[in-house]
Order: C-alpha cells, then structure tokens, then sequence
C-alpha cells in the first residue's frame, strides 16, 4: 500500500486518530477541510475544498483513483453527498466512511462507500481511545479492510480470576496481546465503558462480565491470563 494516497475528507477527533494509525501504511496522508480555518493548523497540513464536484484541484496533487478515502465530515447530509460525489466520478476508489448510526451507515453503503463504520455520539471518546491502543493498527485496518476475523466475546469474571478485586483503571490492558476491552456490565446487567469516569473506578468483581474485540486465538489466551471463561461469544466484528 506504499504507493497508495490515504485521502482524509474532514479535520476533527476522528482524522487526527486515522492519521495516526495509517501513515505508515501509505505513501502519502492527505487531509481535506471544509472550514478554510483548519489550514492554519500548525501540526497538520490541511487543505481547503468544497463540496462542488469539481475535483480538479486535488487531482492536481494525488492520483485519486490510486487512493483510498476516509470521508469523516461531520454532518451526515454533507458526508452522504461527499461520497456521491466521489463514487460518481472514481468508480474503483476505496471509500470508508464514519457514520453516527446504523440508518446513516445503510445510507452511506447506497451511496457508494465500500465501508462504513457506525458511531453513536456516546462512543466517540471510546473509538479514540481505541484507536490509541497498543494494537490499534491491526485492529484498526481488519475493520477497514472488512477482514471477518475479529469477534466480540464477554468474559465473565470467576472467583479465581487473576483481575478480580482490581481497580479497572489500574490494569494495563496492553500486556494482553490482541485485545481490546469495550465495557463492563455488572450483576444487575447495567453496562458502562471501560473509558468512562465511574467505570474506571470500578473494582471489578465476581459476575462482572468484560466485552472485548479481538481475534480468537487472542480471546483464548486472554480468558487463560485472566482465569476466567467466555460467557457469550458473539458475531464476528461486522455490521
């Protein structure tokens, strides 16, 4: 993918985190706002375009049908008419797109995007922090590149576990390869994100139940470390 443009359609959370984790994945990383304010950026080099379908100033810069595209913007009406626009013109074009819910996703996919990842607004601190984690990169580009691999599991917390009795903020996560923790759902069934402020002060007891992403092998050896077992084990990583 090193000859490839990762073509990056709007600056916010989201760009900086993709950005990130596919630099080294591609030749170039570009990133496109709306808002001429973003190009005064000191870290980034972001450039100005507008929703008209004229896209002869990039094709100046990059070989778009050599590229592959991120369309992030925020608004859902303007990010639906961005890939329109995009696959009315470049047929073979890779386009991942980041939706706020499911609806929005079905109409991402109609419009033309080969990806799409739904987000509600009560994630989006979750999927940054998830993307900022250790094995962010493989997780991260199996998602993108619709690989079925990866699975959801919840693991119930035994009287054995090794983690029992912890604080959850006091564990690092990254010592268990391939994993990423999502959330944590009590006895009474309540659930909260690993990332929120109360959750972190959880002190993780028997029954809790943990929801993590990963690839099978790795969900094994992670049940093993922590001596506990899976308690459901859910559809592969898709939507």
């Amino acid at each position: 993918m090193l000859d490839t443009t990762a073509l990056i359609f709007g600056f916010n959370n989201y760009a900086t985190e993709i950005v990130k984790n596919v630099q080294s994945e591609y030749a170039n990383v570009e990133i496109y706002s709306l808002h001429k304010e973003d190009t005064l950026n000191e870290e980034y080099d972001i450039k100005h375009f507008d929703l008209s379908e004229n896209w002869d100033e990039i094709e100046e810069s990059v070989e778009i049908e050599n590229s592959i595209a991120f369309c992030i913007l925020e608004d859902t009406a303007e990010n639906i008419f961005l890939v329109i626009s995009l696959r009315s013109i470049y047929k073979e074009l890779t386009i991942i797109a980041v939706a706020s819910h499911k609806e929005n996703a079905n109409k991402l996919l109609m419009a033309g995007a080969n990806k799409v990842i739904p987000l509600v607004e009560t994630t989006a601190d979750i999927i940054t922090n998830m993307l900022e984690s250790p094995i962010s990169n493989d997780v991260l580009h199996d998602i993108l590149y619709e690989k079925s691999e990866l699975k959801i599991a919840q693991i119930k917390i035994g009287s054995e576990s090794h983690i029992k009795d912890e604080e959850l903020s006091s564990i690092d996560w990254s010592h268990y390869h391939g994993i990423i923790v999502l959330s944590v759902m009590h006895k009474d069934m309540s659930s909260e994100f690993i990332y929120s402020s109360k959750a972190k002060r959880h002190i993780i007891e028997e029954g809790d139940v943990l929801v993590v992403v990963g690839f099978e092998e790795d969900i094994k050896a992670f049940e093993n470390k922590i001596g506990s077992n899976r308690y459901v084990n859910w559809s592969h990583w898709s939507w």
